[in-house]
């Protein structure tokens, strides 16, 4: 019976919440299984592993992605952002989701922050009928839902408050 070879590893780059990141990684490996075990950046968390529960969602070049159907080599020459960034507006979303009681058990946490930051970022006007929409791609078993929609509302207002200080200062 012929020897089946060892998959060729590939040299993958990118910036990992603003610092450049390098490592090898076989071309069938999960960016999700990437961040977590070859980088360390286990904030991302992995569920389903069919894209279903979003807990394993990051932001690449600033879009939502699901991590567990994304291969690492995609990420080479991107921007990869984890709920471990240190960003304004990522700890105005962070901050909503303690004082609203949103966090519960965490497990899906960090990927209805990472879809809430695309989506504030890119929404002059969040509403509530988008942000439920928005949590409508995750799934979460501890809150119901209605105090990750409050923190949501809480943190558009925030970022919307911010941004137009940094407007009218500018």
């Amino acid at each position: 019976m012929p020897r089946l070879s060892k998959t060729q590893k590939t040299a993958v780059k990118f910036k990992l919440n603003g610092a450049d990141v390098a490592a090898e990684a076989e071309p069938r490996t999960l960016l999700s299984d990437f961040l977590r075990h070859d980088i360390g950046a286990t904030g991302t968390h992995v569920g389903c592993e069919h894209g279903v529960c979003g807990a394993c969602t990051v932001l690449m070049d600033g879009r939502v992605v699901r991590s567990c159907l994304t291969f690492a080599v995609q990420a080479e020459g991107r921007e990869i952002t984890t709920i471990e960034k240190s960003d304004e507006n990522l700890e105005i979303i962070r901050r909503a989701f303690k004082e609203n009681f949103a966090l519960q058990c965490g497990f899906c946490t960090p990927g209805i922050i990472m879809s809430l930051t695309d989506y504030l970022s890119h929404t002059a006007q969040a509403n509530e009928d988008e942000i439920r929409e928005l949590i409508g791609g995750h799934l979460c078993r501890c809150t119901g839902y209605t105090p990750i929609i409050e923190a949501a509302i809480q943190a558009a207002r925030e970022i919307q408050m911010s941004n137009k200080r940094v407007n009218d200062a500018g």
